[in-house]
């Protein structure tokens, strides 16, 4: 991932991922963490990022199972929202192209992280909240920066 993205910022801990039973083809035991990378990036190219993130679990796969080993699920964390890729259609996804679909997985309301109907029980458990108000705090911190050296994203 440092290779496509750069330096990694910040890298969270592993999470137990016991919500549900649909990467249950990945392993039975599973862990989500999250990476976060220096620097503003523009998030019309997630679907780029989303391309890539297929690549990377397919070179994941386990030549004796041909199955995967992890899933990357890219996406964007700016002062008011949560946004995850996706190649899986929902009526609350938004078509992006090549085959892409874009989440408005949790926003940033009144000091707090609220989630939708539709957000993955994990999200909406608070359980990545420190982590994702830090990296909220990092991209505050770069777009304040590059707003006041005069660039735009």
């Amino acid at each position: 991932m440092s290779e496509r993205f750069g330096d990694i910022e910040r890298e969270s801990g592993p999470y137990d991922f016991d919500y549900t039973d649909y990467y249950r083809d990945i392993s039975p035991n599973l862990a989500r963490c999250f990476l976060s990378f220096r620097g503003v990036w523009n998030p019309g190219e997630i679907a780029v990022w989303k391309k890539f993130a297929v690549r990377v679990e397919a070179c994941s796969a386990d030549d004796a199972e041909g199955g995967r080993r992890v899933n990357v699920d890219p996406g964007y964390v700016d002062g008011a929202r949560l946004v995850l890729a996706s190649t899986k259609d929902s009526a609350h996804r938004i078509y992006l192209g090549r085959g892409i679909y874009a989440e408005l997985t949790l926003r940033r309301r009144k000091s707090r992280w609220e989630s939708f109907s539709y957000t993955f029980p994990d999200f909406k458990s608070g359980v990545y909240c420190d982590f994702l108000d830090a990296v909220r705090l990092d991209w505050k911190r770069d777009i304040q920066k590059q707003t006041s050296a005069g660039s735009s994203i």
